[in-house]
């Protein structure tokens, strides 16, 4: 804000500057005035997210000069000139108002100049210290609202009984849901330490890249091949619902000048990443809402057509605490294989979110771990859908925690989180389902009913596997667990970046190495050869360093009976198999899971070496 104390002042507008110009009356096209304090000012991007904060402020400093120089009135003056960093016009004209608005109601004669308009004025400035002073008010970052009361904490058993948190008695294999307990609801500090998935994670190129914003990661041709093959994976579990699925894609930056994406941006607060890109304000999504959202509301939609599901594996952008970050767990750009599945009317989204319950369950139990689980829920859907609630919980078989939160507050009515405790005994959510009864409103996605009338559909938003960089957590820790209970750690065959290496006893057996591998190559497995100048023993080792799920040598007695022995490192078995054995075994284990040809050269001696970072 530049402010003048002038004598006399007087403007006329003339022609528009900017197509979003306010329309001009007879009273606002021109003005003069005398004894006035004008205050030509600049909104900035960032200060209508703030608005009340930046107009009381304001309307502070211009109070102040008030109190001093004694004008006869204030008049506020859109004035482009003294910043780069220009607000869009829609919100300048509702901060300005704003403003005007404030100083109004604190006993001011206040006026406000037209927007968007190239105006003649004359000025007659005083010549006291004060006539001329400069001022700047800053907005604070867009803000989670407040909460409106304390959360609180109870553990519902599959039987139905509430109990305190602070007077539950844990069971005998109750070891995770108590860590749970602890952490969420006591907020008991746990132990930490170095988990050891960070050393599978470099083992296998997944790590931090240090010339990015830090929480981004970079993704090595492994990795990069894993991260792939979860995302198919993720899409077909997606499909296996049993409700029509329509995939997606869409771009990941969405104007904060739209109501609708504002008004649900505000509740990710200060963990918002936001761009400025000319004169809008832009918020990188936090999952794939927006951009699902902003799609639906264009979609005729009947009735007849629900339920069914909307898919996008979204890029995703949330600006952690650098103290939270952790490789594949908490990052600031990450991969959500985000549903979001449309029913007519919550009966529907309950009835859908058994389903839903179900699968993530099951996906977890695949990889040999359990969830424990977090509900979330507003007072007045725990009061009026108890019965629901305890029936997801029964169907777990245990209890879990619920947290209620006040009406009103966000877009959901459940949120159930579902975590595994990890190596350290930390839970880590993963999965996650949400009824969703404001968005579609908020966005305005409807339906025509049987009526002919149209309806507000109500949205499940779900991950039934988590991130797909979370997914690779929990494979990781799970590893991780394996080997802390002495066996060695291991990950799915499906997900392996190799899996299955042949190892020539000598340089004579590489060609017959080749043939083979590209035989079992043909049948969608992923098979490379060392072909190295080493000893077998070191490429045996360096195999068992990679976690290769399937290890064959092949020498003089193997070529003459036309077998392979495989080493097997789920089992530690020792076998001779014929290729045919060997593609048939993979074959069974893959069923289910996606196929995706390897990345990496077909011979060890092609492959650079790595430094991990």
């Amino acid at each position: 804000m530049l402010l003048i104390h002038a004598r006399s002042f007087s403007y006329r507008a003339r022609t528009k500057a900017v197509d979003e110009a306010e329309e001009l009356t007879d009273e606002n096209r021109s003005m003069g005035l005398d004894n006035v304090l004008v205050v030509f000012t600049s909104v900035e991007r960032g200060d209508f997210e703030a608005l009340s904060s930046v107009v009381s402020k304001a309307a502070d400093e211009v109070e102040g000069v008030c109190k001093a120089v004694k004008p006869a009135s204030v008049l506020i003056y859109p004035y482009a000139h003294l910043s780069p960093e220009l607000a869009p016009p829609d919100e300048a004209k509702v901060v300005l108002e704003a403003l005007r608005s404030e100083l109004s109601s604190r006993g001011y004669k206040a006026y406000r100049a037209p927007f968007g308009w190239y105006k003649e004025f004359t000025l007659s400035c005083y010549g006291h210290p004060l006539a001329e002073l400069s001022k700047t008010v800053k907005a604070k970052p867009l803000e989670v609202a407040a909460e409106v009361e304390e959360r609180e904490y109870l553990i519902m058993t599959p039987e139905g009984e509430l109990i305190k948190p602070e007077e539950y008695e844990f069971s005998e294999g109750e070891e995770d849901f108590k860590a749970l307990v602890l952490k969420e609801a006591l907020k008991v500090e746990l132990k930490g330490g170095k988990p050891r998935v960070h050393d599978y994670f470099r083992k296998f190129g997944f790590e931090w890249e240090p010339y990015s914003d830090h929480g981004h990661m970079r993704y090595g041709p492994e990795a990069a091949l894993m991260m792939d093959l979860v995302m198919d994976y993720s899409w077909s579990v997606a499909r296996s619902l049993g409700i029509p699925v329509f995939q997606v894609k869409g771009t990941n930056m969405f104007n904060l000048s739209v109501k609708a994406v504002k008004e649900h941006a505000k509740l990710f607060g200060d963990r918002l990443y936001v761009m400025n890109v000319g004169k809008n304000s832009y918020v990188l999504r936090y999952a794939a809402c927006h951009q699902q959202f902003s799609m639906l509301k264009d979609w005729v939609i009947s009735y007849k057509e629900l339920p069914f599901g909307v898919f996008e594996i979204a890029d995703s952008y949330r600006l952690e605490q650098p103290g939270e970050l952790l490789l594949c767990f908490r990052l600031r750009k990450f991969y959500m294989p985000d549903l979001h599945i449309l029913a007519r009317d919550l009966d529907e989204a309950k009835k859908l979110s058994f389903i839903v319950h179900k699968r993530i369950h099951e996906e977890i139990r695949k990889l040999g771990r359990s969830y424990v689980t977090i509900y979330n829920v507003t007072r007045d859907f725990f009061r009026d859908h108890k019965d629901y609630i305890l029936e997801l919980i029964r169907r777990e078989g245990k209890p879990a925690l619920i947290v209620f939160y006040p009406e009103g507050k966000y877009y959901w009515v459940i949120n159930v989180e579902y975590n595994i405790i990890d190596e350290l005994g930390r839970p880590r959510e993963i999965g996650t389902f949400q009824i969703d009864i404001g968005n579609a409103k908020r966005f305005n996605i409807t339906y025509v009913d049987e009526d002919g009338s149209k309806k507000y559909p109500v949205i499940i938003h779900t991950a039934l596997i988590g991130s797909v960089e979370r997914y690779i957590y929990a494979v990781f820790d799970t590893a991780a667990l394996m080997e802390r209970e002495g066996r060695k750690p291991t990950i799915p065959t499906w997900l392996a970046p190799i899996q299955v290496r042949l190892i020539p006893v000598s340089k004579d057996y590489v060609d017959h190495c080749i043939a083979l591998a590209k035989r079992i190559e043909g049948s969608g497995i992923r098979v490379d050869v060392d072909d190295r100048d080493m000893t077998l023993a070191r490429k045996v080792r360096d195999a068992e360093v990679s976690w290769i799920p399937y290890i064959g040598v092949v020498g003089r007695s193997e070529v003459s009976e036309g077998v392979i022995t495989v080493t097997i490192r789920a089992t530690g078995e020792r076998v001779k198999m014929k290729p045919e054995e060997l593609i048939n075994r993979i074959n069974e284990e893959m069923k289910g899971y996606p196929r995706r040809p390897s990345n990496l050269p077909m011979l060890l001696s092609r492959r650079p070496t790595y430094k991990h970072v």
